[in-house]
């Protein structure tokens, strides 16, 4: 068993960081953490898979969200955004159920 780094992503948020199609993941805080973060699915709204660590993905660098990034974000600009960019994902087979918190929490899982 190891201990992550993981965040909670809203629904279809989390689907799409491992499917690939967000790579930038922002938030109103900012983060020096750099590495691994698993991406979990919370238990509202019920989207499945929901209440799950869906995937891990490398976290390597976090920058003040611009215009240019929207499109890799799957949002709008919005104020005080922070972009944090996301590559290496790899997804968790089958997705194993986690409580999630907010912010960046710790989880174990055995993968």
């Amino acid at each position: 068993m190891k201990t992550y780094k993981a965040i909670s992503l809203k629904q279809p948020y989390a689907n799409l960081v491992c499917e690939g199609k967000k790579t930038i993941e922002t938030r109103t805080w900012d983060t020096k953490y750099r590495g691994d973060l698993v991406i979990c699915s919370p238990q509202n709204p019920k989207i499945e898979p929901y209440g799950k660590a869906l995937c891990i993905v490398e976290v390597f660098d976090t920058e003040p969200m611009q215009k240019k990034h929207e499109k890799k974000a799957c949002v709008k600009v919005y104020p005080k955004a922070q972009a944090r960019h996301l590559r290496n994902i790899r997804k968790i087979n089958p997705p194993i159920p986690v409580k999630g918190q907010l912010s960046i929490f710790n989880v174990k899982l055995d993968i």
